[in-house]
């Protein structure tokens, strides 16, 4: 299921690397597998770069806001086209986006619980996979880390496929399997098991927050979906056996070529 042996130093300039992606398996990376094979094989390859997204500059500006002044100028500089208005005022989604960092800035306790090291890169095998993740904070001393979610709403249910019922915004976006995977990798590089919590900040006004803790027996489940998906994700990755593509996607949108007619039921299902 291995790739080839990786040679790669993973730093944070190189983290997001179209070679680091292609040598390791990410959290992110799981789950374009899971989304569009098709999709994140061209992207891998280098074969397809996808549009730059205001959702994930947001992210992207929210967490650069917690790890240090620099970073936070860095991101204004690098996407103010997106950020900010001829006249100098920000575009709506970066006031909510500023709006959900001055609430946990402002919230003792969460800032108590994202306290750490920043943005620290760590890589491990599981299952056979050489895996990399970068950890918003970890907290030796403590041993615990933690990781910054934005939402729409704290309360706010999903239908889940995968859990087949409705669902909290943890389990939609799948980062119970993110900390499960999190914890796996840390374990193997420091041989003890950290705690993880989720600091979440809602884009409602106010902003909501939370401080979210894990049940443990939570990341048996996950662990077990990710092994049994990962057989064939490394096949496709190999290029091994055809990616399948998702035909919903941007990429598979553009490379779209009809060859049959559809019932309309299928558009449901």
């Amino acid at each position: 299921m291995a790739m080839t042996e990786q040679a790669l130093n993973l730093q944070q300039t190189n983290y997001h690397s179209t070679d680091a992606d292609q040598q390791y398996m990410s959290v992110s990376q799981f789950k374009n597998w899971l989304d569009c094979e098709a999709r994140t094989l061209a992207e891998i390859k280098g074969d397809y770069v996808p549009p730059i997204s205001t959702p994930l500059i947001v992210g992207t500006y929210v967490h650069a806001a917690f790890e240090n002044q620099e970073t936070f100028r860095s991101i204004e500089e690098q996407y103010s086209d997106m950020i900010f208005k001829k006249n100098g005022s920000k575009y709506a989604d970066f006031e909510t986006a500023d709006r959900m960092i001055d609430t946990i800035k402002q919230d003792d306790f969460a800032m108590f619980a994202m306290d750490g090291e920043k943005e620290k890169i760590y890589t491990a095998d599981l299952f056979g996979v050489p895996w990399k993740i970068k950890v918003d904070s970890i907290n030796h001393d403590r041993k615990s880390f933690t990781d910054l979610k934005t939402t729409q709403d704290l309360y706010k249910r999903y239908w889940s496929k995968k859990y087949e019922g409705f669902t909290s915004f943890v389990e939609a976006w799948d980062y119970v399997l993110q900390m499960a995977i999190y914890r796996e990798v840390i374990a193997k590089n420091t041989g003890e098991a950290y705690t993880p919590y989720i600091v979440a900040a809602t884009k409602e006004s106010p902003s909501n927050k939370a401080v979210l803790h894990f049940e443990p027996s939570r990341f048996d489940f996950e662990l077990e979906y990710t092994e049994a998906q990962l057989e064939h994700i490394m096949n496709v990755k190999n290029e091994e056996v055809p990616p399948r593509r998702c035909e919903q996607c941007s990429y598979c949108r553009s490379t779209k070529k009809l060859t049959n007619t559809m019932e309309i039921g299928d558009l449901i299902y």
